[in-house]
């Protein structure tokens, strides 16, 4: 019972350091060069149009758990985490798993295209190979 308690005052003693200031300018400009950084890859049509929702709302919540790390840090206390670092790794851990599984799906289904498209030409192929050889 002594050894819960002295874990639980070292966790709230993480979690009730102050934030470094520089750490909230770095975290702020790194949002806001993000947010720019998709706007432009929008404007110049590199970014499609189905993934710009995600990134825009990923560099939104960014951009507000800088401006008020006292949400970060009731999310760590919520999700049961030592620190706030250890919630960002875990949160950009879950994102890249879910743009992974939505990207295998995608191929999957590119892959089924590619292969209809595959014997579809090959049938047409044929068709015109037979035609060819009927007009000799």
């Amino acid at each position: 019972m002594q050894n819960q308690l002295e874990l639980n005052q070292i966790r709230d003693l993480f979690l009730a350091a102050p934030e470094s200031m520089a750490t909230r300018i770095v975290a702020i400009a790194l949002s806001t060069g993000l947010l720019v950084l998709v706007a432009w890859l929008v404007r110049r049509r590199r970014l499609g149009e189905e993934y710009t929702p995600i990134w825009v709302t990923i560099t939104v919540v960014m951009t507000i758990i800088s401006l008020r790390l006292d949400l970060l840090r009731a999310l760590t206390r919520a999700v049961g985490a030592w620190t706030p670092s250890s919630t960002i790794f875990f949160l950009g851990e879950l994102f890249l798993m879910a743009i992974c599984l939505n990207y295998a799906v995608r191929l999957s289904r590119n892959s089924k295209q590619l292969k209809a498209l595959a014997q579809e030409a090959a049938i047409l192929r044929a068709r015109v190979d037979e035609l060819a050889a009927r007009d000799q």
